[in-house]
């Protein structure tokens, strides 16, 4: 299916090159009748592209005309109906077959309009009247139905309404496709390859990871875990704030607190205290902030002591720092600033070997774009010195040049949208990005607010930090687990896992369940509460789940040989529901990549969790008798609460939740 659309894709810009051919051939000729040395050239290469055009009309007719299309387990039902709609129209109305299809999904209780709608048919009945037919869009819908191609996925087709082609499910599709899901694992859609760079969390050396750092690191883990599970080849890229001239103040301090440094290990216990310290001597003693600055030469210079003293201050950071990401289970590669050293003296050459740097009192900078209008970047300072514009510059050549990337993603907080902006806009401008092949998005998020409000504060006034955050949430989720008596029915190790899967997980999932550009309010008391879209429902939905098949007395192990005697049966009303719901997750996961919005996942997990339960609600799994001896086990429903776990549980996984098999 993921092919056939390619093909119809590549079928449509086949056909305007043809046309834009044509159309070149016609004005190549000169106005006395002859023909201009490039009208032989044009016409081959009009030749070949129309016999291309005919061989993929020609697949994609045998394909679709094979006994109907066939739906790989891998498919987005979305993506398989816009393909068929795609032919219908194609076939029915060939003059509008670059038409854009329309499917939507259909409101899960309005069951009698089935499960998705085509509603192309107005915006043809448009076009048909502006070419002076009228056609009116229920006749439209009709055609469209009448040239749908047959696939295992549709049970029936009905014109509704003003013209709405609505489509109903195949329950031998749905119980098959479950069946395929239990047998080989919840499974990526397929989507395009590419190599995907995530720059995301981005602390400062010799400072503390503080709130502020939270959105980047849990939106950027996420975004990675979605991408990779899509089989991209994605690299997580760390851009620490380790250079500057912040650290020639830092080499100072530390060469009078610990001057035997390059021979023992200083025991800096408290970094942010280490850099207030060396901040109040920069800020009162001149001759220090004298010896500050020549640090920062020697620094530059690759001296070695400074290096050494430059070294020993990150690795005390950089320990902190992984504290924190094994805690939230973070993987990231460290890539800090310094590292792009070298590489900004090379594009510094590049761009002026370009011609795009203009002097500016002193300055050298570069405009984005040829209008010349806007911020100008700062590439190189008066003193010679370069800037964060410089580096992101250095750096987005590099991922692009060396790294090979197809798309690269700056998780950035929203008050940067200006920086990249200008950044992407002039990386155009000197051709280190090429919009035809490369993808560049910044994924930028709102501010983390108090209960008040206001930012995230201490009562003190201070920026929280992010390990006290952790602390709090660990204590608080303990409480919880306490206060409902979990404490005496699970073993330590089951209550510590509990207490991690929760505390973490509602952290998580309080943030990425907003709206990213929106700001959130962090609350404890509400990501905490058992009712509602929060991981704690989740949570225990899941585990709910979990537990059906290990109480019904029977080993449900191995699904693949219980499949070989039990068929998913999907009769009662609430089955149906709960199958079609579990369905949705490949049209939603493509959905999250190409937005990059991870709340529409939060939002699918939740209304799997509610249908779910009313799933539970109506249909018994395990039927007992009035002295609680089970008299009956359903494993086709048993069936469907496997089937909802394994999708629980990858989306689980993307979002960075960890859930416990017992809460």
């Amino acid at each position: 299916m993921f092919e056939l659309n390619m093909e119809l894709k590549k079928l449509r810009e086949l056909e305007l090159k043809t046309k834009g051919l044509a159309a070149r051939i016609q004005t190549t000729k000169n106005c006395d009748g002859e023909v201009d040395v490039d009208l032989i050239q044009l016409q081959i290469e009009n030749k070949k592209l129309k016999n291309r055009l005919f061989i993929l009309k020609k697949s994609i007719a045998e394909e679709s005309t094979a006994g109907g299309m066939q739906l790989k387990d891998c498919s987005s039902i979305t993506e398989h109906l816009e393909s068929l709609f795609a032919q219908a129209i194609a076939s029915a109305f060939p003059k509008y077959s670059d038409t854009p299809v329309v499917i939507a999904p259909v409101n899960s209780s309005s069951a009698k309009f089935g499960d998705y709608q085509c509603n192309n048919a107005m915006g043809l009945s448009k076009k048909f009247k502006e070419s002076g037919i009228n056609k009116n869009p229920r006749e439209i819908a009709t055609e469209l139905k009448g040239h749908c191609p047959s696939s295992p996925i549709i049970e029936k087709l009905e014109v509704a309404g003003a013209g709405f082609v609505n489509v109903f499910l195949s329950k031998d599709f749905a119980a098959l496709a479950l069946s395929n899901l239990l047998r080989n694992g919840v499974k990526p859609p397929q989507v395009p390859k590419k190599r995907v760079l995530v720059d995301f969390s981005s602390p400062n050396i010799a400072k503390q990871m503080h709130v502020g750092h939270l959105r980047s690191t849990i939106i950027g883990e996420s975004v990675c875990r979605l991408l990779e599970f899509l089989q991209h080849d994605v690299i997580r890229v760390n851009h620490l704030g380790d250079w500057g001239t912040q650290f020639g103040m830092l080499i100072a301090h530390l060469e009078d607190r610990f001057p035997n440094y390059l021979n023992e290990s200083p025991p800096i216990s408290d970094l942010q205290l280490f850099y207030k310290e060396s901040k109040k001597r920069f800020d009162e003693d001149e001759e220090f902030k004298k010896r500050a600055y020549s640090r920062v030469v020697s620094l530059q210079k690759g001296v070695p002591n400074s290096i050494k003293a430059w070294e020993l201050i990150c690795n005390v950071s950089r320990k902190e720092f992984q504290t924190i990401y094994e805690r939230l289970d973070i993987s990231i590669k460290e890539r800090g600033e310094s590292f792009y050293q070298s590489r900004m003296l090379s594009v510094v050459e590049y761009l002026r070997g370009k011609a795009l740097l203009e002097e500016d009192e002193g300055r050298e900078i570069m405009w984005p774009d040829d209008t010349k209008t806007g911020i100008p970047l700062t590439i190189v300072k008066s003193d010679g010195g370069f800037t964060y514009d410089t580096s992101d510059m250095a750096a987005i050549r590099h991922r692009v040049e060396e790294e090979l990337c197809d798309w690269i993603i700056y998780v950035v907080d929203s008050g940067q949208s200006t920086h990249f902006n200008t950044i992407f806009k002039a990386a155009e401008r000197c051709a280190i990005l090429k919009p035809r092949s490369h993808r560049v998005d910044h994924v930028q998020f709102g501010v983390v607010l108090g209960e008040d409000g206001k930012k995230f504060k201490t009562r003190s006034g201070d920026t929280v930090k992010l390990a006290d955050l952790l602390d709090e949430g660990m204590k608080r989720s303990l409480q919880q687990l306490e206060s409902r008596g979990r404490d005496k029915v699970l073993t330590p190790q089951e209550l510590k896992d509990a207490q991690q899967s929760l505390a973490y997980g509602c952290i998580k999932y309080s943030d990425l369940c907003h709206n990213r550009i929106s700001d959130y309010i962090f609350s404890f008391d509400k990501m905490l509460e058992d009712r509602g879209n929060t991981a704690v429902y989740l949570l225990y939905t899941y585990t709910r789940i979990c537990s059906i098949a290990r109480n019904s007395g029977e080993d449900f192990s191995n699904l693949s040989e219980i499949l070989k005697k039990v068929k998913i049966e999907l009769t009662h009303e609430k089955e149906w529901k709960l199958a079609k719901t579990l369905l949705k997750l490949h049209d939603i996961l493509i959905k999250c990549s190409k937005e990059l919005f991870l709340h529409f996942l939060c939002e699918f997990c939740y209304e799997v969790c509610t249908v779910f339960t009313e799933f539970y609600d109506s249909c018994y799994c395990i039927e007992k008798n009035k002295l609680g001896e089970i008299i009956e086990v359903n494993h086709s429903r048993i069936l469907l609460c496997e089937a909802t776990a394994a999708v629980l549980r990858q989306c689980f996984y993307i979002l960075g939740l960890k859930p416990v098999s017992k809460m």
